[in-house]
C-alpha cells in the first residue's frame, strides 16, 4: 500500500533538502515530482491541483523563509496537508446505543461479508462487550452460510431467519439482541454488482426501521476512481457516517484513501490490513500520512503491542534483559507473544526509516520461526535456561529432536548471544544504531 508513491514522495523530499532555501524555481520541479507521484497513485486530478496549490502557498511563505532548514519545513507541509488530506482527526465509531447497531452495506466482491466479521471482532477485543452477527443478505447464494462460518471462527452469534424479509429480519434481532444483553447488533445488508434502486429502496427501509448509530459503506480500494462514484451514490441514498475501505494490503496505488475525505466528505473508519480475521485496524489520517513520507507508525505498532502482549511477562523481560538473565525460555515466550502481532514484514515496515534500513523488503518464512521454536522446544529446561551447557551431543540430540540440522543449533545459539548482548544495552539505554 502507497509504496510508490512514498518512493516518488521521498525522491522529491530529497531534492528539496539538498538546497539552502525554498524558491520559485526550486519548488516547481519538486512540486511536478509530487504531482506525478500522486496522479500514479490514482489521486483525483481536481484533488491532487488543491493539494500541490497549497503546498507551494506554505513551502514559500514566510514561516518557511525564516526557518533555518526549510528543507525539514517542506517536509511537515507535506505532512500536514496529506493528514488534511486524509480527514485530519480519526473519526471513532458511534457505539452509544443500547444495543449500539451497525449497518454495513457494499457492492457484491468488497469483502463486506467478511468485513462484518473482522469489525465485530474488533469491537468485543477494543470494548469486550459481545456483538451479533445478523444476516440480511437473502439474495445471495451462500451469504447466510459464509456469515454463519465466521461466526462459528471467531465464537460469535449470528441471528438468521433464512430467507425472509431483510426489513423484518432487522428489527427482529434487534428485539433479540436487546433480550439476551448483546452490546452490537451489525447487520450484513444486500449488495448488488452496481448500484440500483431496488438495492436502495430496501436499505433505506432498513434503516428507517433501525435507525442505526452507524451506517458503513465497505469498498474495495482497488477499485480506483469508480469508488468515489460508488461511495457518492450510497451516500446520496443513506447519508452514510463512514468508509471501510478493504484490500489495503493488496495491490493498490492508494489513490481512494486520498481522494474519499476531499471529495465526498466522508470519513474513513477502518482499513482492512488482511484477509484474516483480525486483520481490520482503525483509521487514523495522521499515521497514514507519517507513514507515507516515510516516517513509520510507531503508534500503530505500541496500539497492536498492547491488544496482544502481556504486560506483566513483558515487564518481567525487561526487567531479565536489564540483569542480563534473559534465556531461550523468555526468548521462545516473547516470539509466541510477537507472532500474535500478525505479518512481522508489516510490523518492520511502519518502524521509522525502514526503507532506509532496507527493512521494507524483508522476507520472514513462517517456517523459519517454526523451525526455531522446534529447535528450543527440544531442548531441556536447564538448557534453555543457561544456554552455555549446550555441548556437541546436547547439539546433536536437540538437532535430532527437532528435526533440523546441528549448523542450525549452533546458529540459534550465536544469534541469541548477539541478540541478548543488544537487548541488554537496549533496555539500559546504551545501545547505538549501527549507521
Amino acid at each position: 500500500m502507497f509504496e510508490t508513491l512514498s518512493d516518488r514522495l521521498e525522491k522529491a523530499i530529497k531534492n528539496i533538502k539538498g538546497h539552502g532555501k525554498i524558491t520559485e524555481d526550486n519548488i516547481d520541479p519538486m512540486l511536478r515530482e509530487v504531482r506525478l507521484a500522486l496522479l500514479e497513485a490514482d489521486v483525483n486530478y481536481q484533488v491532487v491541483r488543491e493539494f500541490t496549490s497549497k503546498v507551494k502557498e506554505k513551502a514559500l511563505g514566510e514561516e518557511v523563509k525564516k526557518s533555518l532548514t526549510p528543507g525539514e519545513m517542506f517536509v511537515g507541509i507535506i505532512r500536514d496537508e496529506l493528514e488534511e488530506l486524509l480527514g485530519g482527526e480519526a473519526a471513532p465509531l458511534n457505539i452509544s446505543g443500547n444495543p449500539a447497531c451497525l449497518m454495513l452495506v457494499g457492492l457484491q466482491g468488497s469483502g463486506k461479508t467478511t468485513t462484518i466479521g473482522k469489525l465485530a471482532n474488533f469491537l468485543r477485543k477494543k470494548h469486550s462487550k459481545k456483538p451479533l452477527l445478523v444476516a440480511c443478505d437473502v439474495y445471495r447464494p451462500a451469504a447466510i452460510d459464509q456469515l454463519k462460518q465466521i461466526g462459528k471462527e471467531l465464537n460469535i452469534e449470528v441471528y438468521e431467519e433464512g430467507k425472509g424479509n431483510p426489513v423484518e429480519i432487522s428489527k427482529n434481532a434487534i428485539k433479540y439482541a436487546k433480550e439476551k444483553g448483546y452490546d452490537y447488533v451489525l447487520i450484513d445488508t444486500a449488495g448488488r454488482l452496481h448500484i440500483d434502486q431496488e438495492l436502495m429502496n430496501e436499505l433505506k427501509e432498513i434503516k428507517n426501521e433501525i435507525n442505526p448509530q452507524e451506517t458503513l459503506l465497505v469498498i474495495d480500494s482497488m477499485m480506483g476512481q469508480d469508488a468515489i462514484n460508488v461511495i457518492t451514490g450510497f451516500n446520496d441514498n443513506l447519508e452514510l457516517t463512514g468508509v471501510i475501505l478493504t484490500k489495503l494490503d493488496g495491490d493498490t496505488r492508494g489513490g481512494v484513501a486520498l481522494s474519499v475525505r476531499h471529495l465526498t466528505n466522508v470519513p474513513i473508519k477502518f482499513i482492512g490490513t488482511s484477509e484474516k480475521l483480525d486483520g481490520l485496524d482503525a483509521f487514523y489520517p495522521d499515521r497514514m500520512a507519517s507513514r507515507i513520507i516515510g516516517m513509520g507508525d510507531v503508534l500503530s505498532i505500541v496500539d497492536k503491542a498492547n491488544e496482544v502482549i502481556d504486560e506483566k511477562e513483558a515487564e518481567k523481560s525487561l526487567k531479565k534483559m536489564r540483569s542480563g538473565k534473559y534465556d531461550l525460555e523468555d526468548f521462545l515466550s516473547q516470539m509466541k507473544q510477537i507472532k500474535k502481532l500478525g505479518s512481522l514484514e508489516s510490523i518492520l515496515k511502519m518502524l521509522p526509516g525502514a526503507k532506509k534500513m532496507g527493512l521494507n523488503n524483508i522476507n520472514i518464512d513462517p517456517k523459519d520461526l517454526a523451525h526455531v521454536e522446534a529447535i528450543i522446544l527440544s531442548m531441556t529446561m536447564e538448557e534453555r535456561r543457561n544456554p552455555s551447557i549446550m555441548k556437541a551431543s546436547r547439539k546433536q540430540r536437540v538437532a535430532k529432536g527437532s528435526g533440523r540440522s546441528v549448523e542450525e543449533v549452533n546458529r540459534l545459539l550465536k544469534q541469541f548471544e548477539q541478540s541478548k548482548t543488544m537487548m541488554k544495552q537496549i533496555a539500559n539505554g546504551n545501545f547505538k544504531m549501527p549507521f
